[in-house]
């Protein structure tokens, strides 16, 4: 499945044509944990790697808040190449990646599924609305966060996303 995202391209979707590259998931392909992020911004554009900017390194933060290594878990992204100039995913472009998404989770199994920020969260609860839900267990698998981006251009949701990842680890140590 990496080599198929790896080496996807000529689609005709607009984050397809213009990334430098497509961003696979990475981490352990039997993690109990998936943490899915929203798209690769530029960081990751350049690296291929999920979560490796400024973004990544808060995320690495809250994971050892919640007293998870970043090898245990999957990480990936909804969308796996980077819309220009780091803009929100387009819907369209959304459902073109969303059967990779399925099948990743498919083939991983998580027991809990970590959607990070709005665009993650509206594939596994499209009704449901960050600000209501984030730090609380959904459907008995979903446990929404907001997106460590949100708090490098919000300094007040950074305190709420560590008391959330708090919350994370009490529960994965049920």
């Amino acid at each position: 499945m990496r080599d198929e995202i790896v080496a996807h391209s000529g689609c005709g979707y607009e984050p397809c044509e213009t990334a430098t590259r497509t961003v696979p998931g990475e981490g352990n392909p039997e993690a109990a944990v998936v943490f899915v992020g929203e798209a690769p911004g530029k960081n990751e554009d350049e690296l291929g790697r999920p979560f490796v900017g400024r973004a990544g390194k808060l995320l690495d933060e809250l994971l050892a808040e919640a007293g998870v290594v970043r090898g245990d878990v999957w990480i990936t992204n909804v969308v796996k190449a980077r819309p220009p100039k780091n803009r929100d995913p387009k819907a369209p472009e959304i459902a073109h990646w969303m059967p990779v998404l399925e099948r990743e989770i498919e083939l991983i199994r998580p027991q809990l599924i970590v959607p990070l920020g709005r665009h993650a969260l509206k594939h596994f609860a499209p009704a449901a609305k960050i600000g209501e839900v984030h730090g609380t267990l959904l459907e008995e698998r979903l446990f929404p966060l907001y997106h460590p981006a949100a708090a490098m251009y919000n300094q007040t949701l950074k305190a709420t996303l560590f008391e959330d990842a708090r919350a994370l680890g009490a529960l994965l140590s049920r």
